[in-house]
């Protein structure tokens, strides 16, 4: 290290805040790849006496100098809290597991007793589990109290991972009589899905203290949530459950709302964007009506709920005299229902709990949804029986029943509509680009003007906002992007410059003197992006610029903060 980097890093620790058995290098950008690079922080931590609390978040820590923070962690017995988001940008998914045994072992060796252990926005998917699974299920987290993992990318795997070290916690610190009590877990944005959610669920059932559970974004179906509820109806101190941005449809909600009339200390309930529609609303309500007078807030926003559910619901929180905020809006009311809402809960002087309501879609046609609805419920039915058929190996022999066959013989298939170039850009959705064949990306490469920036940056924004983890949609996503942009960059008259500052402008991430409307997720062009730019035909010049406006502060980033990691982490690499 320079000595100008160490007069830097000296500078910047001494303004470490030091107190309350609090050490805290928070926020301070350090880049710790070699033990030299360490130095300081070490001294610090050997130096603090009775050190409680260390903050490494915000910072960069590699491998080697993991290992020798870990040496001086070794002798700290009374560290309780661990804060340890956000310390790993711009590594390698394959540093972060081994930095993690090294400061896990340390933890075991002191005979530390933690509290709270915080590795939330680490990058580290299921083999980051592994990293600290060992630290876990060892005597430094029999008193665990809250444990932190958002946004790590622990996909279903590392949720498997997890709920077997926590069950092999809880036996252990059970045969010595102090029985883990975990408190708060949180788990957002980790890709659980139904499986990673059901192996927690488990664990849950199994601990039985949790106080607070923060799992939203996590693709978790009916199955998985249904799963969720029987384990939460078996921690009855829980006061949060936040389950924003998963898919409960009827099934799960009433699944939900059984477990919430045996509940009596919940105060928040967070089921926005869940799509538990109305029937589902209708049974929450009357979980609400029969108790939960603590509860403080509810929100059911983008839910497809309709009217009269939504008056129903209203009409439950009555009595819920420390209510403080009731959230209906992006649902199906229509001008009349948010009056009607309105005057309900100004009937109870509660109209100021009421937030804002100006997403509402409208009044919709109860036959043709209700239609719609129970036809999603059977795919999904139908979805669900046919997995756990493979799972048991019999879905060939299910193919082939004699049922089948002459269902097959009866009745000609619906062909699906055609799909053109034109349908995909207008209305763009992962089916329709796989319908597009093996031939779509030369397609839609051949129908867009290269020499004009701003339809390159709109054609690669529908492209990239198809964007899933699935093989196929990946692939094609992945491909398509390719030929767009390999014909873009190749053209003499195709400006790079203009190219990111107009595709920065549609992302969000920078003003234009035009009203252009920012699209409304970035995750599926942070992903491509992070494609795009390990590519030959990627200007290197432009990783920079990009590096620079995706590092500043932003919420549609903070949204999808694991895409951002990853993007990250590539660019640093370059």
């Amino acid at each position: 290290m320079a000595s100008e980097d160490i007069t830097k890093l000296a500078e910047s620790l001494a303004k470490t805040k030091v107190g309350g058995g609090q050490l805290s290098f928070k926020g301070q950008s350090l880049k710790l790849n070699t033990a030299e690079d360490a130095e300081e922080v070490i001294k610090q931590i050997e130096e603090f006496d009775g050190l409680e609390a260390l903050r490494l978040e915000g910072n960069t820590v590699g491998v080697e100098a993991a290992k020798v923070i870990a040496k001086a962690l070794e002798k700290k017995s009374e560290l309780k809290r661990c804060h340890w988001s956000d310390m790993f940008t711009g590594r390698l998914r394959s540093e972060i597991p081994p930095a993690l045994i090294s400061l896990g072992d340390a933890l075991i060796t002191a005979g530390a007793q933690l509290v709270e252990l915080d590795l939330s926005d680490n990058a580290f998917g299921p083999d980051g589990v592994r990293g600290f699974e060992a630290l876990l299920k060892s005597p430094a987290c029999y008193t665990l109290q809250e444990l932190k993992l958002n946004n790590c990318g622990m996909g279903i795997g590392g949720g498997k991972i997890l709920a077997a070290a926590l069950k092999e916690c809880h036996k252990k610190s059970s045969a010595q009589g102090k029985p883990l009590a975990l408190k708060i877990f949180v788990a957002g944005r980790n890709r659980l899905e139904n499986d990673g959610a059901t192996a927690l669920a488990e664990a849950f059932g199994i601990i039985g203290t949790l106080e607070e559970v923060h799992m939203p974004q996590n693709g978790i179906n009916h199955p998985g949530i249904t799963a969720l509820a029987q384990a939460f109806a078996i921690n009855p101190l829980l006061k949060v459950i936040n389950l924003n941005d998963n898919t409960f449809t009827e099934k799960g909600a009433v699944a939900m709302a059984e477990t919430l009339k045996a509940l009596r200390q919940i105060e928040v309930i967070n089921f926005g964007d869940c799509l538990v529609r109305s029937k589902g609303a209708v049974a929450i309500a009357e979980a609400v009506k029969e108790g939960l007078h603590r509860l403080k807030e509810l929100n059911l926003s983008f839910c497809e709920i309709k009217r009269d559910a939504a008056l129903t619901v209203a009409e439950a929180i009555e009595d819920k005299l420390e209510l403080e905020k009731l959230d209906l809006n992006g649902n199906s009311l229509g001008e009349e229902g948010c009056e009607q809402l309105q005057e309900i809960l100004e009937g109870f002087n509660m109209a100021t709990i009421l937030g804002s309501l100006s997403d509402d879609e409208g009044e919709e046609e109860d036959e043709e949804d209700e239609e719609e609805e129970e036809e999603e419920e059977e795919e999904e039915d139908e979805e669900e029986e046919e997995q756990q058929l493979k799972e048991r190996g019999q879905g060939e022999k299910e193919a082939m029943t004699p049922k089948k066959i002459l269902e097959s013989q009866d009745s000609t298939p619906v062909p699906s509509p055609p799909v053109d170039v034109a349908t995909f850009l207008a209305f763009p959705s992962p089916e329709k680009l796989l319908r597009l064949g093996p031939k779509c990306s030369v397609l839609i490469a051949q129908q867009t003007d290269a020499s004009d920036v701003e339809k390159v940056v709109t054609t690669l924004l529908r492209i990239s906002s198809v964007f899933k983890d699935e093989a196929p949609v990946k692939t094609a996503v992945h491909e398509t992007t390719d030929a767009l942009m390999k014909k873009a960059f190749a053209s003499a008259t195709f400006n790079s410059d203009a190219f990111i500052t107009s595709l920065l402008i549609h992302m969000g991430l920078l003003k234009s003197e035009e009203k252009i409307k920012a699209v409304p997720s970035l995750y599926g062009i942070l992903m491509t992006l992070n494609h795009m730019v390990q590519q030959d035909y990627f200007p290197k010049s432009l990783a920079p610029v990009l590096s620079a406006f995706v590092t500043k502060p932003n919420r549609a980033l903070d949204s999808c903060s694991f895409a951002r990691h990853m993007l990250l982490q590539t660019l640093h690499q370059l």
